[in-house]
């Protein structure tokens, strides 16, 4: 079988390492707006199955020729989010299954056309959106009534090399990206009560709590975009009281940004310094990027925890489910681009082998077999803790 896979960044690398091991796909085209630098790439590591094809996504005829002209039986997504809708636009009018990590957002509107085509479509399949949510749906089915769920996840230098800059921080992600985030709007569900934070405010002390990572450490956690989608994915009832997603940082991190955000480097209004338009934040991105790297022996560590609690029967329980993995110095791969990629190929491979049926924009938390993807991501090395206490 063949697949396609848009985007050979960090993660879109780690996507085509793994479809390489995959007995199921015989081709893999890897389609990207540097053609040399992906066959130079290629040709680095040595692949037998894997072909380089250019392509600008922003020019949609560009991208729909491409997607209709490979034939491949898979689209996997690993550009920019902005261009996820026109890719899975154009993978549903060649009638091709599409995976991708990023938000559903607009591709809810494909949902209708993808049942009737018989097309599946799934997005949020990576490490968060993606395991979190396989992992969400593990704890909240132990329970018989949730109250509370709660998500984190992190990327991180490991400690022993996050000490060399005042951040605490390096770049497993792009790092725009990253800043954007910083500004993005919180939702949380608190004693019942919606709580929606601005931008500006996610790091304001009040926000930020503290948690304990077996092994790894105390860590700072921030509120990371809207928990209350998620409150219809799982088929939460009258009774839950609390919901919250949240990143991790190393401590000091929030109340850095929190200064930051407040004088503006957030920003993304341009601004004209000596006869050049250039935002707050791109000279955050360029200036912070080359001083944000890790070396080649230093590794990164991704950490999810998922924790839902409430009643059991007659007891009131609490379910904790943890994720943990490391940068693998043999391939180079961060754990980032593992968690993402590798969660995005397995989904992939998935659809192929019919494990994943459903037509429709699907979600990794009703249709991804569970135990199967968690199964697929320990063999690649991945190590997960399963808890279960009074509460």
């Amino acid at each position: 079988m063949k697949a396609l896979v848009l985007g050979v960044g960090l993660q879109g690398k780690a996507v085509i390492h793994d479809l390489e091991q995959s007995s199921l796909i015989s081709e893999i085209v890897a389609a990207d707006m540097d053609l040399e630098q992906v066959e130079r790439y290629l040709n680095e590591k040595g692949y037998s199955k894997t072909r380089a094809a250019k392509l600008n996504a922003s020019h949609e005829q560009e991208l729909n020729r491409l997607v209709r002209n490979t034939k491949a039986q898979v689209v996997i997504c690993m550009l920019p989010p902005v261009f996820e809708f026109s890719v899975a636009r154009a993978a549903l009018d060649a009638e091709i299954p599409f995976v991708s990590s990023s938000y559903t957002g607009r591709m809810v509107e494909l949902d209708k056309e993808a049942r009737e085509k018989g097309i599946t479509l799934l997005p949020e399949m990576g490490m968060g959106p993606g395991i979190d949510l396989v992992l969400g749906r593990l704890a909240v089915n132990e329970l018989d009534e949730v109250h509370g769920l709660y998500s984190y996840s992190a990327g991180l230098p490991e400690p022993a090399c996050a000490a060399d800059n005042p951040l605490k921080y390096k770049i497993t992600w792009t790092f725009d990206g990253v800043l954007k985030a910083y500004k993005r709007p919180a939702k949380l569900l608190k004693e019942g009560k919606e709580l929606v934070i601005s931008g500006e405010d996610i790091f304001q002390p009040e926000y930020i709590h503290e948690i304990e990572f077996p092994g790894v450490g105390s860590l700072e956690a921030y509120p990371n975009g809207n928990a209350l989608n998620y409150i219809n994915i799982f088929e939460l009832g009258k009774g839950l009281r609390d919901m919250g997603r949240f990143a991790m940082r190393w401590t000091g991190h929030s109340q850095f940004w929190h200064i930051m955000a407040k004088l503006g480097f957030l920003d993304d209004i341009p601004l004209n310094i000596d006869g050049e338009n250039i935002s707050p934040r791109q000279f955050l991105v360029r200036h912070l990027t080359p001083r944000l790297q890790f070396r080649k022996n230093e590794r990164d560590i991704v950490l999810l925890r998922i924790q839902a609690w409430g009643n059991k029967g007659r007891k009131k329980q609490k379910v904790t489910y943890d994720l943990i993995d490391y940068r693998d110095l043999q391939t180079g791969f961060f754990a980032m681009n593992r968690t993402v990629g590798f969660t995005a190929s397995i989904g992939a491979q998935m659809i192929l082998s019919g494990k994943i049926k459903e037509p429709g924009v699907i979600s990794p938390a009703k249709h991804v077999p569970s135990w199967d993807l968690l199964e697929e991501l320990k063999t690649r090395g991945m190590r997960f803790e399963h808890l279960v206490e009074e509460n």
